[in-house]
């Protein structure tokens, strides 16, 4: 069987993402070259809650990104995914990224986790009140202050930060997904950050069938749970095999990339 076999087999998939789905949408890789981890001293979370100066300059790094990213646009592999939640065969998508283009692309909130948050939403560190980004990172831009809530706790985007703890109900829904799918397909993710990545592995060992699509290695390669390694960009092949799964022609996606094969 090949990708599209098990995603045409598939009645309740859950697809998890990395940032490798993202890539063809302008979105740097976080552990490439152009990732946090090798261009700036991220701002961990508890340096953020104890310092006005550590809360500015996380303020700042997100304002750079926002204004780097204001073109990322979802892509074939987004549209993909969304293709197959219409058609009735998804139970889940996980995601590691937080740029917000599953939502974008058309993703139904109540059928996608977004385990280390996301940058469509700011949320109150202490009564967890939810905004438009947009009014704060303006006020922010004008005033060089980090934003407070009405309530007057500390406001950060709705991302994890490092040392910052997931939110329990978003891994909950997703390890449930985990425990009802029937099949699992991880598209452009190293597979390398815990817990998240333990949620596919979870339905593999209950014995859905587990499918890789990634190019490079990946921290699962070599688990006896994985039933199908792909080695390309996800860009390249997943749109396609759904097309052929749901017996439909991909959704044309021009000049998002080149291909890998």
């Amino acid at each position: 069987m090949d990708l599209s076999d098990y995603i045409a087999a598939g009645r309740s998939v859950l697809v998890f993402t990395g940032a490798g789905i993202s890539t063809a949408s302008g979105i740097p890789d976080f552990r490439g070259p152009q990732g946090v981890w090798n261009t700036r001293r991220p701002v961990f979370f508890d340096e953020f809650v104890a310092s006005e100066e550590a809360r500015s300059r996380y303020w700042q790094q997100k304002l750079e990104d926002r204004r780097a990213w204001s073109d990322a646009r979802p892509n074939a592999v987004h549209h993909a995914i969304v293709a197959l939640e219409r058609a009735g065969r998804v139970g889940m998508v996980v995601t590691q990224n937080i740029d917000g283009l599953h939502r974008a692309a058309g993703s139904s909130v109540d059928r996608l986790v977004e385990v280390h948050g996301t940058t469509a939403e700011v949320a109150c560190l202490d009564c967890d009140a939810r905004s438009d980004p947009e009014p704060h990172f303006a006020a922010f831009a004008s005033s060089g202050r980090a934003p407070v809530c009405r309530c007057g706790g500390l406001l950060k985007p709705a991302t994890i930060s490092f040392g910052q703890n997931l939110r329990s109900d978003d891994i909950e829904r997703a390890f449930a997904a985990a425990a009802e799918c029937d099949l699992v397909v991880a598209l452009g993710s190293s597979l390398s950050v815990t817990p998240a990545a333990n949620i596919p592995l979870a339905a593999a060992r209950r014995g859905a069938p587990y499918v890789i699509v990634n190019r490079g290695p990946t921290e699962h390669d070599d688990h006896p749970a994985v039933t199908l390694r792909v080695e390309a960009d996800v860009l390249d092949v997943f749109p396609t095999a759904v097309a052929a799964a749901l017996d439909q022609p991909p959704r044309p996606t021009p000049n998002l990339g080149t291909s890998h094969s």
